[in-house]
């Protein structure tokens, strides 16, 4: 074995167990991405003095940015798990335990008696004291509150664009909003000149029709009639995950038939040529590429495309693919671009912005619009139909009993001006 085999391998990340806890995951996160530092500065050394830079170090470097995924994706998993609040809406007791409100209580108690049995008749008791109708035409019944809000948070921290994004509960099937794309016109005058009459701002309405999203989980009569089962942990367990993905999806990439429209939908041009309605985009210079000098300088170009007041507010998107291409950037300076996570449940740094990590960005191909900046709080906009609802079926498919769920949800891009893409193109 060479000596330079062995000075590679000799900054490897050693191979260890699944850690147990964040704070470990994020220690052997940290000492992979000094690894990574090391064996990045020998590739680029290598380049400036050969003009190219060795296998073995290419192939280490390679091999250490996967292992960042993956410590990355064990510590995101963590953080998840930790960050999954307990179901209900409860209220500290004297006992130092949780005691439920009389409403809320009687909610839960006889949503947990349809779910098991079948049972409809408290359900619809509670309806008629409320004098409202619970269940739709195609039947079922809303979900307890305290599981509809469970199901809520925890699909805000799974997909990245419901938590970035502003996201407005509605009661219809359609929300409307009104937006100023130009403002009043205006004009110095001297002391007694004319007056004339400025121009009015412009005003496009955008809509936002809502979508159904569902998912029909099984379960058979004897998990049901086990007491220990805590059915609504257990339903919101198996719809939160499914539906994150298929909303994350849809919020970058859904067509907007059946289902919300994503970003990337929308038509992008030239941020040169930009107006409203579409995206802007900034080229690489390079179809498929990186340009082959001053990379960087794309980003740069990304971010300052964004007004001031968006700017600040700036995050990245991309999937893990073009952030392992980011991480090997550095400035003029010969500082790395890329900056780890401060902290565990903090995102990675990008230039100073916060970088959001989403699989459904594409990856890096000709003409591939793979990275967006923007402020998503203004430029994206989710719109969620109050209230989860199941339907409890026990035949069609005997012996299990299916819980069909469903929720309406819809998406939209409410600021064009808000957002910016990075194309890997000449131009």
């Amino acid at each position: 074995m060479t000596e330079q085999v062995m000075q590679a391998n000799k900054v490897a990340p050693e191979v260890k167990a699944i850690p147990e806890t964040v704070t470990a995951a994020f220690d052997e996160f940290m000492e992979a991405f000094e690894a990574f530092k090391d064996v990045n500065d020998r590739r680029l050394g290598e380049i400036e003095q050969k003009l190219t830079s060795d296998i073995v170090t290419r192939d280490k470097v390679d091999r250490i940015n996967r292992a960042m995924d993956d410590q990355k994706k064990v510590l995101d998993q963590l953080v998840l798990k930790k960050a999954r609040p307990q179901l209900g809406s409860a209220r500290a007791n004297t006992h130092g335990g949780a005691e439920l409100s009389p409403d809320v209580a009687e909610h839960k108690a006889a949503f947990d008696a349809y779910v098991r049995r079948g049972d409809e008749a408290g359900l619809r008791e509670l309806e008629a004291k409320a004098m409202s109708a619970g269940s739709g035409a195609d039947g079922g019944y809303l979900v307890p509150d305290e599981t509809d809000s469970e199901i809520g948070r925890r699909v805000a921290v799974v997909s990245p664009m419901r938590a970035l994004s502003t996201v407005r509960t509605v009661s219809t099937a359609v929300l409307k909003k009104p937006f100023a794309t130009t403002g009043l016109a205006t004009g110095w005058v001297a002391e007694t000149a004319a007056r004339p009459q400025t121009n009015a701002p412009q005003l496009a309405e955008l809509s936002f029709p809502t979508m159904e999203l569902y998912a029909m989980p099984a379960a058979t009569q004897a998990l049901l009639d086990d007491a220990a089962v805590d059915i609504e942990a257990w339903i919101a367990g198996e719809v939160d995950i499914v539906f994150a993905e298929q909303e994350g999806d849809a919020f970058i990439r859904g067509d907007g038939v059946n289902k919300p429209k994503g970003f990337l939908s929308y038509t992008a041009v030239a941020d040169s040529v930009w107006t409203w309605g579409n995206l802007g985009y900034i080229a690489t210079g390079a179809a498929g590429a990186w340009k082959s000098t001053g990379p960087s300088d794309t980003l740069v170009d990304a971010i300052y495309s964004l007004k001031a007041g968006h700017r600040q507010n700036g995050t990245f998107m991309l999937n893990r693919k073009v952030q392992a291409d980011i991480r090997k950037f550095k400035d003029a300076d010969g500082n790395y671009m890329w900056r780890p996570p401060a902290s565990a449940g903090q995102p990675a740094t990008l230039m100073g912005f916060p970088v959001a990590e989403a699989e459904e960005m594409p990856d890096v191909a000709a003409g591939s619009l793979s990275i967006a900046f923007g402020d998503f709080r203004s430029g994206y906009l989710v719109v969620d139909r109050a209230g989860v609802r199941i339907l409890r079926d026990p035949y069609s498919a005997k012996p299990y009993v299916l819980f069909y769920t469903t929720k309406r949800v819809g998406g939209g891009v409410q600021n064009f001006e808000a957002i910016k893409l990075v194309k890997f193109a000449v131009s």
